[in-house]
């Protein structure tokens, strides 16, 4: 439990006791003295909206019993989860034809956050909300993988020409697809965690797997270790902005308490990635009571850009939800990715690959005939100097701070 106030307003507190699966007496005691101070409800369902936390606040304020909580608001939110674990179930259906269809043509397939995740950490389907599917295959099998998908009713979400999925293939990780009655996303990944300098696949994922039970299947899984490392480069990724992901990390801590720490940070710090850890586990220990040993903090407390883009996270965490822009803003290309790499040649490469990697909005954005694909090199930072040049001079001073 927080050991004192870290926002201003008392709904943003009452969001952060609610952002765990545990039920305790004293985070029971403390949301319902916090329901007496007086709430802003249409705030508090807006942000839990926004932060992806609305099954998780119902969960919680169903179980204070608290008179305080108006019958309507309650009862939108008991709506909400139940809509929400109607739609995990349906996804975790489809999830898992996916896998007989991808096994019994001899492709390997694992699962990863979605109803993976919801399964293996939160224990409980409807606790968690998570609007696609995520699975990896092996580089080799991506052509098949698109193959199985179409003959399951998917389709590119993108049409593209064979000059363009080439493209994709070589130079992305992650190709999109969605059914035709528009009732799931497929993100098909053959490799994961772009943000480290060397791909998680690159140093023996695939011999790390483990298998839980999904309803009536076994289905193989990321090792906790691995899960751990993928969370905090999505979370890096997308600057922290949303409390659900900080959620998943703490949960991830709380649900495996066998953890091999020594591993974590081995491979993060060997894939050029340990500042993007720490600053995942930091969030969750500091926002979220996650636990954590020693050896860790310590290393959290001994990178001091660790502690300065946390509270740059934590002070922009409830912006959207007060009707702010925010310091970020949802980019993919912001100074603040440069900060969480330790490694001046990992800067570099990131900078490199966010200039030239094409993608389906660069091409999108102008169709050119084949032979003039290379011209897309040239677009795509023209492109991007378009979209985040203006806001990346307006954050500079922002960013000064935690130089």
């Amino acid at each position: 439990m927080l050991s004192s106030r870290l926002f201003s307003r008392f709904e943003d507190e009452l969001l952060l006791c609610c952002a765990r699966t545990s039920r305790t007496p004293e985070i029971t005691a403390r949301i319902r003295g916090l329901i007496q101070e007086g709430i802003d409800w249409e705030y508090l369902i807006r942000t839990a909206h926004v932060h992806g936390m609305a099954p998780l606040l119902y969960w919680h304020l169903d179980a204070a019993h608290s008179e305080s909580v108006p019958e309507n608001v309650l009862s939108y939110l008991r709506d909400h989860f139940h809509a929400n674990s109607l739609r995990n179930l349906s996804l975790t259906g489809e999830l898992l034809r996916i896998l007989r269809v991808f096994k019994a043509h001899g492709a390997d397939v694992v699962p990863y956050k979605g109803p993976a995740l919801a399964a293996s950490v939160y224990g409980n389907l409807a606790l968690r909300e998570f609007i696609d599917l995520d699975v990896m295959v092996h580089r080799r099998d991506v052509a098949k993988a698109k193959e199985l998908l179409v003959s399951l009713g998917y389709r590119p979400k993108h049409w593209l020409t064979r000059a363009q999925e080439a493209a994709l293939l070589e130079s992305q990780l992650e190709y999109v697809f969605v059914r035709d009655d528009e009732e799931s996303v497929v993100e098909l990944r053959w490799d994961i965690t772009e943000h480290y300098s060397v791909p998680l696949g690159a140093v023996g994922l695939w011999g790390r797997l483990e298998q839980i039970p999904l309803g009536d299947v076994i289905i193989p899984i990321l090792s906790p270790e691995d899960t751990l490392l993928v969370l905090c480069a999505h979370g890096s990724k997308h600057l922290w902005e949303r409390l659900g992901w900080i959620c998943d990390i703490a949960e991830l801590i709380r649900s495996h308490q066998e953890m091999r720490w020594e591993q974590v940070i081995a491979r993060a710090s060997a894939m050029g990635g340990e500042r993007m850890v720490l600053l995942g586990l930091f969030l969750a220990s500091h926002l979220l009571g996650a636990a954590l040993p020693e050896e860790v903090v310590r290393r959290a407390q001994d990178d001091p850009a660790v502690k300065k883009l946390a509270g740059q996270v934590t002070e922009q965490l409830f912006g959207e939800a007060n009707g702010l822009t925010g310091f970020f803003g949802g980019a993919y290309f912001h100074p603040l990715h440069l900060k969480m790499k330790e490694r001046l040649p990992d800067k570099f490469r990131y900078c490199v690959r966010a200039a030239t990697t094409q993608t389906a909005e660069d091409w999108e954005l102008l169709t050119l005939p084949n032979f003039l694909f290379p011209f897309y090199y040239v677009l795509r930072p023209l492109r991007l100097a378009g979209k985040y040049g203006r806001r990346l001079l307006k954050a500079s001073p922002m960013i000064e701070k935690i130089k």
